[in-house]
C-alpha cells in the first residue's frame, strides 16, 4: 500500500510539475523527434494526438522543456513541412 502511494505521489508531482513549466512558458514544441503514434497533437497528415504515422514524422511534434529541442538528434523548432 505504501508503495502504491509512494508511486501516486511521484506521477502527481510530475504531472503538477509540467503543467506549471508550461504555464510560465518554459515549454517549446520540438518537431520531427516522436515516435509513431506519440506526437503530443496535430500534424500536417493527422488530426489528433498519437496519431503520427511514423518515427520522426517532420510535422509531428512534442512539448519538452525550453533549450532541449536542439540537443536532441534530429530535433527542429519549425515545423518543417510549412
Amino acid at each position: 500500500m505504501k508503495t502504491t502511494l509512494t508511486i501516486a505521489a511521484a506521477l502527481s508531482t510530475a504531472l503538477l510539475l509540467g503543467a506549471a513549466a508550461q504555464a510560465q512558458g518554459n515549454i517549446e514544441k520540438c518537431y520531427g523527434v516522436s515516435k509513431a503514434g506519440k506526437n503530443d497533437c496535430q500534424t500536417a497528415t493527422s488530426s489528433c494526438a498519437g496519431t503520427s504515422k511514423k518515427d520522426a514524422e517532420a510535422s509531428a511534434w512534442l512539448s519538452v522543456p525550453k533549450g532541449t529541442c536542439e540537443k536532441i538528434v534530429g530535433g527542429k523548432l519549425t515545423n518543417a513541412k510549412g
